[in-house]
């Protein structure tokens, strides 16, 4: 466990991907215009950490085409630290965005063969960091093979020193829902935080309530279940207790990167709370809701902007932020 006030650094293992977005009014009958945007869940939620004052590092496989430099130079520009990365001969995974009006995404991804899922168990042996609180991954790298079960290997190495925190972020048009139901109560007996959204949790437990689906993740082995709801806020369950934390008002240009935003604020405010580094003894309803209410800060300032562009520690939104969320159940 850190001491209150010192965040402590944080391991963030996982892909990167190019998104890539049609520009408004530059397309014709020759062709498309095309943007090139640096994503990806877990590079996402490096770079907010990074940008908030987390020491933050990243594990990667970075290719060597053009997109992998991009990522490269955005981590790099962010703060975040690359020792421990890999550079790959694979290609790059590719998501083509398609927002609607409201700003919400749907991806086309390009994914086969990336180098995103070769994890080697000797790149991971070599990229183990015993001083790292907390070890956060998910998303595509943990669900697809080969390099999956390696990184679920890693993580209960990894959970002998390390709270371990994992986003799910199903991905249905790559990797069938029933896959992420079979892996998820492994994912949970390693896990000390499980955050997902409502969207997730509606393809993980059809049918199930928002509460029911906690329980279930509870008896599995997570401590804190965290569930955002877009612009409703987040639910967050503790041992079966639960808070409700509200979303600020935002004009949304996008919500790419909202959710990988949201964890990097939740797990940067439990850093500093110095609860990481252990199973989270210790932690109350109260610091739950203070850390959801500030993830929720920087999850909206993220949807401000075009893209997955998180802001930085000293953005005025974020001084002084100390709102706390309204208990919702107990049981």
């Amino acid at each position: 466990m850190t001491r209150p006030g010192s965040a402590g650094s944080v391991t963030v293992l996982g892909e990167c991907v190019a998104d890539v977005f049609e520009v408004p009014g530059r397309s014709g009958p020759d062709g498309l215009a095309l943007r090139a945007l640096p994503g990806g869940g877990p590079a996402n939620t490096a770079v907010a950490l990074a940008r908030l004052g987390t020491p933050t590092r990243f594990l990667g496989r970075f290719s060597h085409d053009v997109f992998g430099t991009l990522f490269r130079t955005r981590l790099s520009a962010s703060g975040v630290d690359l020792t421990g990365s890999v550079t790959a001969p694979e290609p790059s995974t590719l998501a083509a965005a398609d927002l609607d009006a409201t700003g919400q995404a749907t991806y086309t991804f390009y994914a086969d063969g990336a180098a995103d899922w070769q994890w080697t168990d000797h790149e991971l042996a070599a990229a183990r960091n015993d001083d790292a609180v907390c070890l956060h991954t998910g998303s595509l790298a943990l669900v697809r093979r080969p390099g999956g079960s390696r990184i679920e290997e890693h993580l209960a190495r990894a959970r002998e020193h390390a709270t371990v925190s994992i986003d799910p972020n199903v991905r249905p048009l790559l990797v069938e829902p029933s896959t992420y139901r079979e892996r998820l109560p492994h994912w949970c007996a390693v896990a000390d935080i499980l955050r997902l959204s409502e969207d997730d949790c509606a393809l993980l437990v059809p049918g199930a309530d928002l509460e029911e689906a906690c329980d279930t993740w509870h008896a599995a082995g997570a401590r804190l279940v965290v569930i955002t709801l877009g612009g409703h806020g987040a639910l967050a369950s503790l041992d079966g207790v639960r808070v409700t934390v509200p979303a600020p008002p935002v004009a949304v240009v996008d919500t790419v990167g909202a959710g990988d935003s949201f964890t990097a604020g939740l797990l940067h405010r439990l850093a500093v709370l110095g609860h990481l580094g252990g199973r989270l003894d210790g932690l109350t309803l109260e610091d739950v809701a203070a850390a959801c209410s500030f993830a929720a800060q920087v999850a909206a300032l993220t949807c401000s902007v075009p893209g997955a562009n998180p802001p930085w520690a000293d953005d005025p939104a974020l001084r002084g932020r100390t709102a706390r969320g309204v208990p919702r159940h107990e049981g």
